[in-house]
Order: C-alpha cells, then structure tokens, then sequence
C-alpha cells in the first residue's frame, strides 16, 4: 500500500464506528494456573467466550491447570484474558500465560473433556 492508502486506513480505524471489521482475528493459547479446578472455571470461561463472541475451547490440564485456545479480535481476545484472571468467585488464579498461535477457524467455543 502507498503512504496516502495506509493514512487513509488509519483514518478510518480511528473514526469510523465500523473499524472493528479493520481488526485481524488472533488466536492464543492461554494457560490459567492455581487453584482452577473442580471450582467450576471451565463453565465460567466457556460462558464469558461466547459472550465476548470468542471461539476455541478449554480444557483442564493434568497439572492442575487449565488451558484454553481462544480466536477474536485483539480487543476482546484481552477482556477475556482480564476475565480468566479474576475466574468464578470459587477460583484462586495465581497466573495466566499467553502467547499467539496460529488461527484455527474454530466455529464455537466449547469445553473439552
């Protein structure tokens, strides 16, 4: 793209109310560590993924841990990360790792057993 198109862009990302369709969907891999586990945390990101819109899918980890991939929009991608941080009132997070992977095209969110 020449400077004038990638100004215009700016632009319109900036200002236009539609500039979420300018957003690139991201996919991460997030891992949720304490006590996270038979506290009914999977439900909790499960609920608040479709919510946000969020596809993936999360699943309990045999140590200890749940881990979850999940596929959106950087914006929303980060609120869920914020929301994992905090869990359902029952859970006792003590850190949450992400880093990028490539995009899945996943169609729903769900909970793996």
């Amino acid at each position: 793209m020449d400077k004038t198109a990638d100004s215009t862009l700016e632009c319109c990302q900036q200002f236009c109310p539609l500039k979420h369709y300018f957003q690139i969907m991201q996919h991460w891999n997030i891992r949720v560590q304490g006590k996270v586990q038979g506290v009914g945390y999977r439900a909790f990101v499960q609920q608040v993924a479709q919510a946000l819109g969020v596809t993936g899918f999360v699943r309990n980890q045999p140590d200890g841990s749940v881990y979850l991939e999940a596929e959106g929009e950087e914006p929303i991608l980060k609120i869920l990360v914020e929301r994992c941080k905090k869990g359902p009132s029952q859970a006792q997070v003590s850190g949450v790792e992400t880093r990028m992977g490539s995009v899945q095209d996943f169609d729903q969110f769900v909970i793996q057993r």
